[in-house]
């Protein structure tokens, strides 16, 4: 079933307690994501949805999780999968606020790169809600400190992104030790084969919801390219035009990162780059100092920024332009978020990025305007050549 606009949360069959902490955090009105997903969930059934990234799919499962969650019993009772760290950290924040509507109900994280002891002193207080990263949690499973087998709901979140790292063989292990599940939620920016395989070997009469990129949904972002072999002059020379403060940007590899990071700051830009061999608390460092606004450009990797949720970005650069089409969408996807005008600005350098960017453009549909800087150092729309 599609769902084009959401609901009132006093719509929705929930207590008068969750009610009351959605509204103490401002929220009235659900996404069309939640409206299509909280009623099935709550009825325990399968679900799969497809919506568009920054549509509120944490609180879509996260609030018929709660609302199940008996205090009473120490037994893990809800198993959340997501493909990064950064991911997991940002769903377990959305748990412990929900909570506050369900007091003794816990949740734990559990993901790798951090020490697994503090994680073991955390398990010992009997959370009822996982969220975990898969390869971490079969650690846990393997050393026997979290039981996962009495969980009842299990949601897998960016589910294509998580099986499109590589995942699938410890997905598909952790689901098959939780016999007792009663449903099981799909969430997911795009349905990929493997998402449709999990979809068929373990669901049943899945809840299908699909949120369309109408306009009630769909970013509203500007797409610009730009032709240019110094790319880090490009970036510093569009934020001073711009005044923008507030800057993603995206590179292909961990050197290309490194580099324009490097690049930025002779520039006199503040820029921190995350990649994967950075270390984790490092990495948990830069994006808070982004989260809070304090780091004005954030420069990473396409598997470093999973999970990075952070709904006010002024302007996404792609330094690189990426392989995928849809590496693509998820990038600029992170500017033009709640109701705000985003910017995109994807540099060209060379003559195969020439060939992705013109294939991206006609793939998507999307407006991708030429631009330059003109003999005053103003930005400009790019001429068509006479005959084009």
């Amino acid at each position: 079933m599609e769902y084009v606009t959401g609901v009132p949360f006093e719509t929705l069959p929930l207590s008068e307690a969750m009610l009351g902490v959605l509204r103490e955090a401002g929220l009235r009105l659900s996404t069309p994501v939640q409206a299509g997903c909280i009623p099935p969930m709550m009825e325990w059934r399968d679900v799969i949805a497809k919506a568009p990234t920054g549509t509120g799919k944490t609180l879509a499962y996260g609030i018929p999780i709660v609302e199940h969650a008996n205090p009473a019993d120490k037994r893990v009772q809800a198993v959340v999968l997501a493909p990064t760290r950064e991911l997991a950290i940002q769903i377990h924040e959305e748990f412990e606020a929900l909570a506050k509507s369900r007091p003794g109900t816990r949740s734990v994280c559990l993901y790798g790169g951090a020490p697994i002891g503090k994680q073991l002193k955390k398990l010992e207080r009997q959370p009822q809600i996982v969220v975990a990263t898969p390869g971490r949690l079969s650690d846990h499973i393997n050393r026997g400190s979290v039981k996962i087998e009495t969980a009842k709901t299990v949601v897998l979140d960016e589910a294509d992104r998580m099986l499109d790292m590589g995942f699938v063989r410890d997905v598909t292990r952790i689901l098959d030790r939780m016999k007792k599940r009663k449903n099981l939620g799909l969430f997911s920016a795009t349905i990929s084969r493997e998402v449709l395989d999990i979809a068929w070997v373990y669901q049943r009469d899945a809840e299908e919801v699909t949120v369309r990129e109408d306009e009630e949904n769909k970013p509203d972002i500007r797409q610009f390219r730009m032709d240019t072999d110094d790319k880090a002059t490009a970036i510093a020379d569009i934020l001073k035009e711009t005044g923008f403060d507030r800057c993603m940007v995206f590179c292909n590899t961990k050197s290309s990162a490194e580099r324009v990071a490097y690049f930025l700051r002779l520039r006199g830009v503040d820029a921190e780059c995350i990649h994967g061999d950075i270390p984790q608390k490092r990495r948990e460092q830069i994006m808070n100092r982004f989260r809070r606004g304090e780091l004005p450009v954030f420069v990473s990797t396409d598997v470093a920024a999973r999970g990075i949720d952070v709904d006010d970005v002024d302007i996404v650069f792609n330094a690189d332009i990426p392989d995928e089409t849809h590496d693509y969408i998820h990038r600029i996807g992170r500017t033009g978020r709640a109701k705000r005008q985003g910017v995109a600005v994807s540099l060209v350098g060379d003559y195969p990025s020439r060939l992705r960017m013109d294939d991206i453009a006609k793939k998507t549909g999307n407006l991708v305007v030429p631009v330059r800087f003109d003999s005053d150092g103003k930005l400009a729309p790019v001429e068509p050549a006479q005959g084009e």
